[in-house]
């Protein structure tokens, strides 16, 4: 049953800030600004909308730094997805990061809240050169899937769509969703929340298997992400900045719950693009 709501507050990392969607101003958009336009444009008119991501979050930040906030603006509705950073890093732990995971999800069910959350794209369709890391990516998601299951949360599973191989989902970097990913993202989320015209389209016609124009443009990306300047211009400077640094640098674009129109527009985002 498609329901209203007052406050929905987005958590998690640069694909939730929306980082690379950008609008005709240079600001960042991404996937849950546009699910909170397509919220309020259908069954919650009025919506209210704060989005705490910040680029570079670890399970740890999102827990310790972003939930506490989230508690404070009461959410009725509230997106949890990170993890990916974690698996990433030399030191991932993958008990320590679904147990902080879930904490997150607890914390926000007990409330009342609706919580939905998403598995990550298959590493090795998006990134074949990180194809080593799918393991721990396939099992950081089939946990998240079963805490999700235990809280009440629901879950958009990526791991396994084909079209998660299609290089125009994601931006130049390979790593962060282009405004065709983050507008395919939002219009799933949509679907999850029943939200009216919202359907399975999203995900094309030939959900679960590759068209033959996807898989040569996919067959073309991988000869380019085998390159070695690529590999040396976006691939080693975003592992180091992943070794390095938490996020903790940086503050939310949207750290208060804002309504989304101002003067006749959606008045989404307060920060312009930078680097990851």
């Amino acid at each position: 049953m498609t329901s209203a709501y007052q406050r929905f507050v987005a958590l998690g990392d640069s694909q939730t800030e929306g980082l690379n969607d950008l609008d005709e101003s240079g600001a960042l958009v991404g996937w849950a600004d546009r699910l909170a336009v397509a919220l309020e444009a259908t069954t919650s008119p009025g919506l209210a909308y704060a989005n705490l991501a910040i680029r570079g979050a670890r399970a740890a930040d999102v827990l310790e730094k972003q939930l506490p906030t989230a508690l404070s603006l009461t959410p009725d509705l509230a997106t949890v997805v990170v993890g990916m950073n974690d698996v990433l890093r030399h030191d991932f732990d993958l008990d320590r990061t679904v147990d902080r995971i879930e904490q997150t999800f607890a914390a926000l069910t007990s409330t009342g809240c609706h919580v939905l959350t998403m598995t990550f794209p298959d590493i090795a369709r998006m990134l074949p050169v990180l194809a080593r890391l799918r393991p721990r990516e396939a099992a950081l998601n089939a946990r998240i899937k079963v805490a999700a299951e235990r809280h009440g949360v629901e879950v958009l599973d990526l791991f396994p769509l084909a079209l998660c191989g299609d290089p125009q989902m994601w931006s130049h970097d390979r790593i962060h969703g282009s405004t065709v990913g983050h507008a395919r993202i939002a219009a799933a989320m949509a679907a999850l929340l029943e939200l009216p015209g919202a359907d399975d389209s999203w995900a094309g016609p030939d959900l679960g298997r590759r068209p033959a124009e996807v898989a040569g443009r996919f067959d073309r990306w991988v000869a380019v992400s085998r390159d070695a300047h690529w590999v040396a211009t976006f691939l080693v400077p975003f592992l180091a900045r992943q070794l390095w640094r938490r996020g903790s640098e940086r503050v939310a674009k949207r750290p208060a719950l804002l309504p989304l129109q101002q003067h006749g527009r959606p008045a989404l985002v307060g920060e312009t693009a930078g680097a990851d």
